[in-house]
């Protein structure tokens, strides 16, 4: 039997990815849509998530894919519902969102599943099998792409609230503590931002381990030419590359993994997503999040050009 599901916010990411991934497993059943300026064809179609729950009484789950502001509202109605949510990542404007929504969820015996994608690239499993047969000497993360070519039109990303950079970047700080077997922190950052906007579009974070272990991480958002996705890690007997978001893996310069991008990503969080609601479980690490949270509060701030959208 399938669950009933509902989708809020039919943007890009719904369409690209969310929408194909639904159809394709049999667990679910896309029964309506919940968007103010968009519709899908073939399920029932509301203008908010208040409406569309009371119209679908019987829904058993929604799948939240709204800019992150957005996030708290609708994941907190629908738990008061009785729904099982799947909220898109970043997973909310603040870290208390994410708390109060992780207690409400135990509250009410409901699944929140919290997502990273890029944790389901196709190399990450691999290159976390390899770590943790290493002693890591230290580590880079190039997280750089173009936000005109991936990010056109999106001015929410510049708002307060919508992370800048740090909406691509925090996919490899999501792989980053999925690999990693050792917690980091922010030790040092610098921000930049547009002399216009209130989000950041670059940025360089120091991060460390207890044990002392460094790893420079650089994210940018005016990236030309080439997109780059990378993630190095140094052993003292090794070293191991992750590129293109985590679908390619390269051990000591070997090819081991080879898949186009993003391939299976998003199948795998719905996979996931119903194995927890049958489970009657959730899975919420807002790890990376918290990592982007300290960047803020500790991070030299610096202005530069403005960034028209």
């Amino acid at each position: 039997m399938s669950l009933k599901l509902g989708l809020v916010g039919i943007g890009k990411i719904a369409r690209d990815q969310h929408i194909p991934a639904i159809a394709a497993d049999p667990r679910f059943s896309l029964v309506a849509c919940a968007s103010r300026n968009a519709r899908v064809d073939g399920v029932a179609n509301f203008a908010d998530v208040a409406t569309m729950l009371a119209e679908v009484s019987d829904l058993d789950a929604i799948s939240i894919c709204t800019p992150p502001q957005a996030h708290f509202d609708a994941a907190l109605a629908a738990l008061r519902a009785g729904k099982h949510v799947m909220l898109e990542k970043p997973p909310a404007a603040t870290t208390r969102e994410i708390a109060l929504l992780q207690d409400e969820a135990a509250r009410h015996g409901r699944t929140l599943f919290q997502t990273w994608h890029s944790r389901f690239a196709p190399a990450v499993s691999a290159a976390r099998d390899w770590v943790r047969q290493a002693t890591l000497t230290g580590g880079t993360i190039h997280w750089k792409e173009d936000v005109h070519q991936w990010h056109p039109g999106q001015q929410w990303l510049w708002d307060a609230g919508g992370l800048g950079v740090f909406d691509p970047g925090i996919n490899a700080l999501s792989i980053l503590t999925e690999v990693l077997g050792a917690e980091a922190f922010v030790r040092q950052a610098v921000l930049e931002f547009p002399e216009n906007q209130q989000a950041p579009i670059a940025a360089r974070l120091d991060l460390r381990t207890e044990a002392g272990l460094v790893i420079d991480a650089e994210f940018d958002f005016r990236q030309k030419g080439e997109q780059v996705w990378d993630i190095e890690l140094h052993g003292a007997t090794g070293r191991l590359r992750l590129s293109r978001g985590g679908s390619a893996l390269e051990i000591d310069g070997r090819l081991v993994v080879d898949r186009p991008a993003m391939e299976g990503e998003y199948a795998g969080l719905y996979a996931r997503f119903a194995e927890l609601c049958a489970a009657g479980r959730s899975e919420v690490d807002w790890r990376p999040f918290q990592l982007v949270a300290d960047a803020f509060l500790i991070g030299e701030r610096r202005t530069v050009a403005a960034h028209q959208v």
